[in-house]
């Protein structure tokens, strides 16, 4: 049978990092420093609750909305963190991952024509997501020069007469960006200008390290513009459980329940009795998580620098994002002959669109890991300079 897909899907190309990665696991002795996951364990208190409560027989379907209890904690801990103030019961909706969040907002949202801004480089599944939405995608370039952050001006002058809302993401996958509180207000002032409603995932919040992150929701006017998108992954080391979380508007999360009840029906049960079990009693490790990325960024950031990148040093998240050396012709060309000659794996910055001329590395490693790669790189820097010397000299 000829069976005929989507010419939309069809369009889709695949995720860039999960493509190299199939690669990786074809190879022995590789370390990779690719994916972006902690290297750290679910905390064990947090699975003990869980697998207390599959014994005792929660094991079955919960409200498409999510646990109301676990709404309640969420609301609670916002209100205590960034003094947001969300009602549980309509204005929080339990989502499998801060992925799924973002499918059901920009269905929720957008009608044929609409147009979302992304800032690039930026979260590879972006632009596939508003494009299956049915909207259309317009790319702010941020650059290194200034730690690749998007400026008032930028949002501003990219602005047409369909855009609709803009993608914000901090800190940011894959540059490690993240905003003082000045540098967000004045983000805010322009997105709430130009009349924009802003979908803010801070997946990675609780890991900023020169400063205290704020929400962009908490400025004078923007809880009513903003869906903050959010949940237990990257800061508590719970990436498999599968629990984000959606706060916005009333009639937007009513929405956003409608199609999730449809396509997913409800989060797992017992990852939304992990999540209340991080929230009341998960900070003590999010802080000594963090202060362990913390040593391994300024590591990673030095060594880098030391032999040859451009590296600036990201505020957030566990990833950097340096400028190859000019040698190499391509992000692609870099991590297959690194992968290839010193069996270690990064990320290409194609992957992530505008960033062809830089790699991502992920930190979420061990320091035994790191210290071993980053020798690894530099010999691979080393004899692929001696060998351009003898190519020219030729």
């Amino acid at each position: 049978m000829n069976v005929k897909i989507s010419t939309l899907v069809e369009s889709l190309t695949p995720s860039g990092i999960r493509a190299f990665f199939d690669l990786v696991l074809t190879m022995d002795d590789v370390i990779s420093l690719g994916v972006g996951e902690p290297d750290f364990k679910t905390p064990w208190h947090i699975s003990r609750y869980a697998i207390q409560k599959i014994e005792d027989g929660f094991t079955t379907y919960v409200s498409n909305s999510g646990l109301l209890e676990l709404r309640q904690e969420i609301a609670k801990y916002l209100k205590n963190t960034y003094q947001l103030h969300y009602v549980p019961e309509d204005e929080v909706l339990i989502t499998v991952g801060v992925s799924e969040g973002v499918d059901l907002a920009l269905r929720a949202l957008t009608n044929p024509g609409d147009e979302f801004l992304i800032h690039e480089p930026c979260y590879v599944s972006y632009k596939p997501t508003i494009l299956l939405a049915g909207g259309s995608c317009r790319v702010i370039r941020t650059v290194m020069d200034n730690g690749f952050k998007l400026t008032p001006e930028m949002i501003e002058s990219a602005c047409g007469p369909k855009t609709k809302g803009l993608i914000f993401n901090y800190p940011c996958n894959p540059t490690g960006t993240t905003y003082s509180k000045d540098e967000l207000e004045k983000l805010a002032k322009m997105i709430e200008k130009k009349k924009l409603f802003l979908i803010s995932d801070e997946i990675y919040h609780q890991l900023s390290y020169d400063q205290e992150h704020i929400s962009i929701a908490s400025f004078p006017g923007m809880q009513d513009r903003v869906l903050l998108l959010n949940g237990f992954s990257k800061g508590y080391a719970m990436t498999g459980w599968r629990i984000g979380y959606a706060c916005g508007p009333k009639p937007l999360i009513a929405a956003m329940t409608k199609i999730h009840q449809y396509t997913m029906l409800c989060a797992p049960i017992m990852g939304q009795f992990a999540a209340m079990e991080a929230l009341r009693h998960g900070e003590d490790a999010v802080t000594a998580m963090r202060e362990e990325y913390k040593k391994r960024r300024n590591f990673i950031v030095k060594r880098l620098n030391d032999i040859g990148f451009s590296c600036h040093k990201p505020g957030g998240a566990f990833y950097v994002f340096p400028e190859i050396p000019k040698a190499f012709q391509s992000s692609v060309q870099f991590a297959n002959e690194l992968l290839k000659e010193e069996r270690v794996a990064v990320v290409p910055g194609s992957a992530f669109s505008n960033g062809d001329k830089h790699i991502r590395i992920s930190y979420a490693s061990s320091m035994e890991k790191l210290q071993e790669a980053v020798k690894r790189i530099e010999h691979f820097i080393k004899n692929h300079s001696l060998v351009t010397r003898r190519d020219r000299q030729c």
